[in-house]
């Protein structure tokens, strides 16, 4: 029995990276590893081993995922958004799905593919139906077959191609049309963005600021992070707009001072951000960076709580 419990949780990691996928929250993707390791050691007198141990597991986790969406069904954000005229970046009021979760890269290690752990993925597989969303994930980002997928559903590989079909095509019109290159530790070209933007921000220098931003650049904001209050989440695009909703906070009698922290979540540059309140430097924001051809073309704001899963404090202690 001790192998048994020692040969599943060798699997923790990937598994986690699994649920994460399906749910889109850290949080609850520990609690279904967690579900789906007691679900195995319960049955374990049910595995025959005609399954390897790893893909018994991942059906498992799987259906202990759909069994929670089932428990717990989730409806996106509907905003009333306009157009973006000539952008291949049409908007999606969905670019801040409540319930998303950033994590650093060192959480998700080796296990990733290509892509399906970057926020914009992730945003857009949560308007895939539960079931639908299970099965491109199995095919697509695991390699199952269909006749595999189909058993870990209980249904017919012929339903599975189908089901496949279509969710390739709607996870297709929720992706933005611009792909950044994956990189585990970011090109030079990234680092230098970053390092610009990160003393433009310290600095008030607008100018500099501007300079970095794509004409089309998109922000969002989960409620609570960087400022924003709404139980909604808030989305603007272009880059006017954007130099005017942070004006405020590089000029003028509102003006805050910024200390800000590097740091990467999910394949992507990521920005600890701290404003000084009461002569402290207290957590404001977790700001994820998409990058495009050196500039700078999608910020996704999240509250200063994720802050913990980077390891980053509330407070900065004195420099």
């Amino acid at each position: 029995m001790t192998d048994f419990a020692t040969e599943t949780e060798t699997h923790r990691h990937e598994l986690r990276v699994h649920c994460y996928r399906l749910l889109g929250s850290f949080d609850e993707a520990e609690d279904l590893v967690q579900e789906t390791l007691l679900r195995a050691w319960r049955g374990r007198g049910t595995y025959d081993g005609r399954a390897s141990l790893r893909a018994w597991l991942y059906r498992i986790a799987t259906n202990a995922c759909l069994d929670h969406l089932d428990a717990h069904p989730r409806e996106l954000p509907v905003l009333d958004l306009p157009s973006t005229p000539g952008s291949d970046l049409a908007p999606r009021p969905d670019v801040a799905v409540p319930w998303l979760q950033p994590v650093p890269d060192d959480v998700l290690g080796e296990v990733v593919a290509r892509e399906t752990v970057e926020l914009a993925f992730l945003a857009a597989i949560q308007h895939l139906s539960p079931r639908r969303r299970a099965a491109v994930v199995l095919r697509d980002v695991l390699g199952w077959s269909a006749r595999e997928t189909a058993a870990a559903l209980g249904t017919t590989p012929a339903s599975i191609n189908t089901t496949v079909l279509r969710g390739r095509a709607e996870l297709k019109e929720h992706l933005p049309a611009r792909r950044t290159e994956w990189s585990a530790s970011g090109s030079d070209e990234e680092r230098a963005v970053v390092a610009r933007y990160m003393a433009a921000l310290v600095e008030h220098d607008e100018a500099a600021f501007a300079e970095l931003l794509r004409e089309d650049v998109r922000c969002s904001h989960a409620p609570g992070a960087g400022g924003h209050v709404g139980a909604e989440p808030a989305w603007y695009a272009g880059r006017t707009d954007v130099l005017e909703g942070w004006a405020p906070a590089l000029r003028g009698p509102d003006a805050v001072a910024f200390r800000v922290l590097a740091t990467r979540a999910n394949g992507l540059p990521a920005l600890a951000t701290y404003v000084r309140r009461d002569g402290e430097f207290r957590a404001f924001a977790l700001n994820v960076l998409r990058i495009d051809q050196g500039t700078v073309a999608e910020v996704t704001t999240f509250a200063p709580t994720m802050l913990r899963l980077f390891e980053f404090p509330q407070v900065l202690p004195p420099e």
